[in-house]
This record gives structure tokens, C-alpha cells and sequence, in this order.
């Protein structure tokens, strides 16, 4: 394997392993995943486009920083991801925006985080969860 390949796959192996801590019931920003793996937040969609079927990763719970889902490459949303969502309690509004203040991701602990090198995403707001000083 060439170091862009082996790069690019832990990489996203990295995104993968941070997209399996936002629990169910919230979401991240595609901005939030890359800033906790060091990479640009449009790498964050690469990977999650990526994904192989089968694998264990929730990808519908990274939505992009205006609380919308992404709109594809064909021009539409992906309807999965926004009845995956509802089905975990998310509520969209009528224009189809997740209030991120209610259901954003405080990110993974520090413990987490430190344990494999990564960093702590940005707070959301002054009122976070306290786990990012």
C-alpha cells in the first residue's frame, strides 16, 4: 500500500471511529468530526460516502454546520438518513433543519479522545456539557 493510500484509510478509519461515539438521539457537524481527526470536514463526507455496506457506523448523525442534511452529488438529500434520524428522536423543522443547540454532539470524552491522539471538537455554545473546558 502506497503512504497516500495507507494515509487516506486511517484516515478514515479515524473519521469512522469518532462517527461511532455520537450516541443516538444527537448529531455532529461534518466541521465537528474533522476538527477531532485533523482533516477538512469534506474528507469527513469522502469517508462516510465510502462507508461499505455492512459496516457499523452511524453515519446519518453528521449533518452539515447548518443543521441540514447534505444534499448529494445527484442533488438530492438522502431520505434514509433524515427517517434514520426521526426514528432516533431527531426533530426537524419545517424548513428541514436540525436545531443543533438541542441535538448537537458534545463530542467523545477526553479520556477517548487523549487515548488515541486526537483532539477536542470546538464547544458548541458557552452552556456546553462542561466535558471541554
Amino acid at each position: 500500500m502506497s503512504s497516500a493510500t495507507e494515509s487516506f484509510s486511517v484516515r478514515h478509519q479515524a473519521i469512522y471511529e469518532v462517527v461511532k461515539t455520537i450516541p443516538a438521539g444527537v448529531v455532529a457537524t461534518y466541521g465537528q468530526v474533522a476538527a477531532i481527526v485533523g482533516c477538512s470536514p469534506r474528507l469527513v463526507g469522502y469517508a462516510l460516502a465510502s462507508l461499505s455496506a455492512g459496516m457499523d457506523v452511524p453515519w446519518q448523525r453528521v449533518i452539515n454546520s447548518q443543521g441540514k442534511i447534505s444534499i448529494r452529488s445527484d442533488g438530492a438529500a438522502d431520505p434514509r438518513q433524515r427517517q434514520a434520524l426521526i426514528g432516533e428522536g431527531i426533530v426537524f423543522s419545517l424548513k428541514g433543519t436540525v436545531d443543533l443547540k438541542r441535538f448537537g454532539w458534545d463530542g467523545p470524552d477526553w479520556d477517548w479522545l487523549y487515548e488515541r491522539g486526537l483532539q477536542p471538537p470546538p464547544r458548541r455554545d458557552s452552556a456546553a456539557s462542561g466535558r471541554f473546558p
